[in-house]
């Protein structure tokens, strides 16, 4: 008892001391409903955007949009976990929860750009995958360990960005790509701070210090080696600035496209399995 409420006194202390940049202060960045969504960037960066629909087995999950598209001169494939920016877009857009056939969808359009030889451009922000009944009975865990499985053998130049939230395995399922990148103000981890909280105090009020602890914003995994890119931000959120923002994500896009697809895809491939191997080093 003694050792406990000495650790949560130091913690305390800890994120007492935290700057503005805290991790609590980020989380609400990365939550607000103003943030700009999946769409808004595909329509700002690319040209041409055709939506493709429905997963050829259920039905078309609006929490997840994808299709073609142009990067200047470059053809592409496209995948957005989408949210709405009111009550009435967000019920529409399921709160960016994906459903099962949210991803199966989006996994026909990686397999398709993989058949044209398209780069696979993905942009993440959701809490996490619908857990509801109906999505678990339609083989949700399946849907995104499929996900994981064949997008790590995916034999075309893959980027994910976490624009948002990365929410547990309903972000990752579009995130085992050759460059993991995150907006400045996003965050991406196993489960929400709150969560956290709720497991390792029974107390969910505690989530900053969660926040605090679990290292989920871009500079903490940057650092850690987990992203290979920080997007930068103006104070306050991309919501301030978007053009900035996603102007400047276009120009790294498109550096580092060219360069994913000057590699053969052997050698694309391996790489690939190196970067996510190296992960377990982290529980050994």
């Amino acid at each position: 008892m003694y050792l406990q409420k000495f650790y949560d006194s130091i913690i305390r202390k800890v994120v007492n001391a935290v700057s503005n940049n805290a991790a609590s202060e980020i989380v609400k960045i990365a939550r607000k409903v103003s943030r700009p969504s999946a769409l808004e960037y595909i329509n700002h960066i690319f040209t041409g955007f055709i939506e493709f629909h429905g997963d050829r087995n259920f039905k078309d999950d609006k929490a997840v949009v994808g299709g073609i598209a142009m990067l200047d001169d470059m053809p592409v494939t496209v995948i957005g976990i989408q949210k709405g920016h009111s009550t009435e877009e967000n019920i529409e857009r399921n709160f960016g929860s994906p459903h099962p056939e949210g991803y199966r969808k989006a996994l026909r359009l990686m397999k398709q750009a993989e058949k044209f030889n398209r780069p696979v451009i993905t942009f993440i922000n959701t809490s996490g995958a619908f857990c509801g009944v109906g999505a678990e009975e339609r083989g949700q865990g399946e849907a995104i360990a499929r996900n994981l499985l064949e997008m790590s053998t995916l034999k075309t130049p893959s980027i994910s960005i976490v624009i948002g939230e990365g929410g547990s395995g309903g972000a990752l399922a579009l995130a085992v790509t050759d460059r993991v990148w995150m907006l400045e103000n996003s965050v991406y981890s196993i489960l929400s701070p709150e969560g956290f909280a709720s497991i390792l105090w029974k107390d969910a009020s505690r989530s900053k210090e969660a926040a605090e602890l679990m290292k989920i914003t871009a500079n903490d995994l940057l650092e850690l080696g987990i992203i290979d890119k920080v997007i930068k931000e103006v104070p306050g959120g991309a919501q301030n600035d978007f053009a900035f923002t996603a102007n400047l994500l276009k120009s790294k896009l498109r550096v580092e496209l060219e360069e994913l697809c000057a590699k053969d895809k052997e050698t694309l491939l391996e790489e690939r399995y190196q970067r996510f191997r190296k992960f377990g080093a982290f529980t050994e």
